[in-house]
């Protein structure tokens, strides 16, 4: 594995629940993923997968509480609170959220939004950041006049896209990518997995692909780590974890998982006489 371009040291999340008991959503999570490597973060729903991804990007509520280490490239963030992470988020690390119906701004255009996070980040201003919308645009499959379009005027696949284009804007060096084919159908979320990989190719990004889907990991990732009550039960490489599975958690994952056979052979260039993902296309869906 290349050197670690992101490292997760004993990290501990607390949250403060008015009337209840204090909540200990993560408890002692590491792991490091290396410079370009596509890393699977999956457990079920409830398991602190976003928690871990929330903290990273620095973007918990005010009424948690943070401890251990994350380091990027070799420098802490967490060394000076959130005056350490400003500098990074969006710029070196950023994410693609669960959703984007709900991320983006209802009232502004796809394109207003995207220049925004160009200009604020001082990236590009006026014209230039128009055309680097246009860019962007492009880069994920999307035709440029989109940028004039609202958000619920595009379908599920195409804001998605959208997302993942704004999300690119500042060129990070790591895209947390959460949940990013929720609520799709099984084209365009074969499409959304292509695009995220052959992105990550091209710039040479580091992806953690946080989901509940072994077969979407099994896709995309050349590694993961499984998570139960906010802990890792088991990280090793995604041959390992199908064919030698070490916790009784994994397997009942894997067993589980009907599509896993199917999308492990599309990955591999293997045919299978089980069900099949479709073949991709890189329309604008």
């Amino acid at each position: 594995m290349s050197p670690p371009c992101l490292e997760v040291r004993g990290l501990h999340v607390w949250i403060d629940v008015p009337g209840r008991q204090q909540v200990h959503p993560v408890r002692g999570v590491d792991f490091s993923v290396g410079s370009g490597e596509r890393f699977g973060l999956v457990g079920e729903s409830g398991s602190g997968k976003t928690t871990t991804a929330l903290a990273i990007m620095g973007l918990l509520p005010s009424n948690a509480t943070l401890a251990g280490e994350l380091v990027l490239d070799g420098e802490s963030l967490l060394v000076d609170g959130e005056k350490s992470v400003r500098p990074h988020r969006w710029t070196d690390i950023a994410m693609v959220f669960q959703g984007a119906m709900n991320a983006f701004n209802p009232v502004l255009t796809i394109g207003r939004q995207i220049t925004e996070a160009l200009e604020f980040h001082d990236v590009a201003h006026g014209n230039r950041a128009r055309a680097r919308t246009a860019e962007l645009l492009e880069m994920v499959d999307v035709r440029p006049a989109v940028a004039n379009s609202y958000p619920h005027e595009l379908s599920g696949g195409m804001r998605q896209r959208a997302m993942i284009a704004m999300a690119l804007s500042c060129e990070p060096k790591v895209l947390l990518a959460d949940e990013p084919t929720t609520a799709l159908d099984v084209v365009v979320q074969a499409q959304i997995l292509e695009l995220l990989t052959g992105l990550c190719d091209e710039r040479g990004l580091t992806l953690l692909l946080i989901t509940h889907d072994l077969a979407v990991v099994a896709r995309v990732c050349q590694r993961a780590a499984v998570m139960r009550d906010g802990e890792f039960v088991e990280v090793a490489a995604l041959d390992t974890l199908y064919h030698d599975a070490q916790h009784p958690y994994t397997r009942e994952l894997f067993a589980a998982t009907p599509r896993l056979v199917a999308a492990r052979g599309r990955r591999h260039g293997a045919t299978t006489t089980t069900e099949t993902l479709p073949e991709i296309s890189h329309g604008s869906s």
